[in-house]
């Protein structure tokens, strides 16, 4: 897969991503924050929760390797590290609530969602 084609898939799980937390009544409030140390996905927020979402994308043909176990720990940690960033930033409280997901997504052949898996609350 070239880098040209790698970045639109991951521009497509991102898409189906926003579209399943949107179904959710998860409020998206960016996407692709990035700063040199980490990036995010996307920024939603539901009943006042911030909610930092990394979205991984496998074609269907990759069995075996379900793609939220390329969410590595250092990884969650520079997530956790630009999350952080994103609080100052937006001159959040001091307890505002935040937390890490992943949003897992298997695409088939067609470029359509075969299986997709939200996991709340990733400890790091």
């Amino acid at each position: 897969m070239s880098v040209t084609e790698k970045s639109k898939f991951g521009t497509l799980g991102e898409k189906y991503a926003s579209e399943f937390l949107i179904s959710r009544n998860y409020a998206i409030l960016g996407t692709n924050y990035q700063k040199p140390w980490g990036e995010i996905d996307i920024i939603a927020e539901k009943e006042g929760i911030i909610v930092f979402v990394e979205v991984k994308a496998n074609h269907k043909e990759i069995i075996g390797f379900e793609p939220e176990l390329r969410v590595s720990r250092a990884k969650l940690k520079r997530i956790v590290r630009a999350a952080r960033t994103y609080i100052i930033d937006k001159k959040c409280g001091p307890d505002q609530e935040w937390q890490i997901d992943i949003v897992a997504i298997i695409i088939d052949k067609e470029r359509k969602i075969a299986k997709i898996k939200h996991f709340k609350n990733i400890e790091v």
